[in-house]
């Protein structure tokens, strides 16, 4: 029996975000360069992607980048900058197929020309598409996402665009990347580590969290499917009580 039989397809996550972690570690385990680790990932992410849109998930959000990489050894960023543009290359038909529009969120200015030229092709490709929002988060870190957009607001109260008084959580998210993103309901971490890793800081308020000891390239159908079970027997209160809920 698949856990997927105990899913309440009427309850089930508006936006999934995840932290896909642990493909330098499968590859070590297996004796191979962390770039086959890397290769591998990017199955998984075909899956996932492909498993949510089915499910009737609206939007994923996959942590692909973050603005720390850029610190890794030059050749690991490098192939991790080829993949991308291979799997952009060929992704497009299946996103197109299945109705899944591409988005990207981080500072994208700092991909490399040819990497985001074919990012904002696949976007532009994809933009009519509707069954679900895949947002990858490129160069992203959620510390510099929030001060792009307090330098943002702060500008706006200094040019009497807005007052000061009009500063509140709609404000602050009319100037997120995720601006045209609901707030997170499940964030997946694989690899066994239990942090957030500067992904979504704000986004994930009230978000359920959820550690896994699988290393991203085996995350499979059942591995998410064991998430959302986890996250529709959890009780989500936003703050009340339990008998306020009831």
């Amino acid at each position: 029996m698949s856990l997927k039989d105990n899913i309440l397809t009427d309850k089930l996550p508006k936006h999934i975000a995840i932290i896909m972690d642990g493909n330098g570690r499968w590859a070590k385990q297996k004796g191979m360069l962390r770039a086959f680790g890397h290769e591998n990932g990017a199955k998984a992410v075909r899956t996932t992607v492909e498993t949510c849109a089915r499910l009737g998930v609206g939007y994923l959000t996959l942590y692909a980048f973050s603005t720390e990489n850029w610190n890794r050894p030059k050749l690991e960023v490098e192939m991790l900058m080829k993949l991308l543009i291979n799997s952009l290359k060929n992704e497009v038909k299946t996103l197109s197929e299945n109705n899944i529009r591409l988005n990207a969120i981080g500072n994208l200015d700092r991909l490399p020309k040819s990497a985001k030229k074919e990012l904002l092709e696949v976007i532009e490709a994809t933009q009519n598409n509707n069954r679900m929002v895949l947002t990858l988060a490129l160069s992203y870190g959620s510390q510099e996402e929030i001060i792009s957009a307090v330098k943002a607001i702060a500008l706006k109260v200094k040019n009497n665009i807005i007052s000061t008084d009009d500063i509140d959580e709609t404000i602050i998210n009319q100037h997120l990347y995720t601006q045209n993103l609901p707030e997170v309901d499940l964030l997946i971490r694989t690899s066994g580590e239990q942090r957030i890793s500067n992904f979504l800081l704000w986004q994930i308020a009230y978000a359920e969290l959820y550690f896994t000891p699988v290393l991203w390239p085996d995350f499979s159908d059942e591995d998410l499917y064991g998430a959302i079970v986890s996250y529709q027997k959890r009780e989500r209160r936003f703050g009340k009580t339990s008998d306020q809920i009831k």
